[in-house]
């Protein structure tokens, strides 16, 4: 993100931008890299145009009253509010996305729309909607700046900066996340594709796979030969690791309980769900949030 908005101060000849790093105190950061950067206390912030939350994959947890009070005042203020990956969790915790559409990281979308499930968050790249700038993370943080780069300083001055980059477009909010397993299947097998999105989209209400079969305009034997040519594995089996990945992620991220969270992934009771969990996983389920509880002490 900065690079973009130092290379756009470049082309141009102009100081288009200026940033600050911010913390909810005036302490250094460490990134995951291990750098660490001097910040300002977010308190302090002034004149703000945009403020951009970056996060680590715990932000769920973040709980910190006085940074949310902050971010609801520079909302009040005008200012542009976007987030970065797992930092659309701060803003969500805020009341901040509302009315407007939303993304993050595609591991983090089960758990956020279980969160917050009257929030309307999408699988794309990112999302630019009135004061409101979320994305995926990763390189999609580069495409939301070269649009909001391009809405606010043109086309030509974008292109140029994405070139600088070696990166061959930008990429819109019509641009989907994707995985890389999903790029190869796209290409070897779409039809797989269709199935495995229709389950994932029925995680808590599980279809019958003749149901599947129905809507995918497939024959239950063309599925079991996709899924055992591609996955090794029988239809069921993937359906149900979807649900306990699903699970264990709610599991693990949320204060949820274990009934509600085996309900949340389809299971109709909980001694059912828990000895699948623990047959998949080697661990139950109470014991699983026990040790990550513990390990993030």
């Amino acid at each position: 993100m900065i690079d973009s908005m130092r290379t756009a101060n470049r082309l141009s000849a102009n100081e288009l931008y200026r940033w600050y790093y911010y913390a909810p105190d005036n302490q250094p950061v460490s990134a995951s890299s291990g750098i660490t950067v001097p910040t300002r206390s977010l308190a302090e912030a002034r004149n703000l145009e945009t403020l951009f939350i970056c996060a680590p994959n715990s932000a769920q947890h973040f709980d910190d009253p006085n940074t949310i009070k902050l971010l609801k005042r520079f909302d009040r203020q005008g200012v542009n509010l976007g987030s970065v990956s797992s930092g659309s969790f701060i803003l969500a915790k805020a009341s901040l996305l509302g009315n407007c559409r939303c993304t993050i990281h595609w591991e983090n979308i089960p758990v956020f729309k279980e969160i917050y499930p009257q929030l309307a968050v999408t699988f794309t790249l990112y999302e630019i909607d009135n004061k409101r700038f979320t994305c995926s993370g990763g390189i999609a943080a580069l495409d939301m700046m070269l649009k909001l780069i391009e809405k606010k300083h043109g086309r030509v001055l974008a292109q140029q900066i994405s070139q600088q980059f070696q990166h061959d477009r930008i990429r819109t909010t019509v641009d989907t996340q994707q995985m890389a397993d999903r790029i190869d299947l796209a290409m070897s097998a779409p039809k797989l594709i269709d199935v495995i999105n229709l389950m994932e989209s029925n995680i808590e209400e599980p279809l019958l796979l003749p149901d599947i079969a129905d809507k995918c305009n497939l024959s239950l034997r063309q599925i079991e030969r996709l899924f055992h040519k591609h996955r090794g594995m029988t239809p069921s089996q993937y359906y149900l690791s979807l649900r306990l990945l699903h699970a264990k992620q709610l599991l693990l991220n949320t204060k949820n309980s274990v009934i509600d969270i085996s309900i949340a992934a389809g299971f109709e009771t909980q001694s059912y769900f828990t000895a699948c969990y623990r047959k998949f996983y080697g661990i139950s389920p109470r014991v699983h949030r026990s040790q990550i509880a513990t390990e993030r002490q």
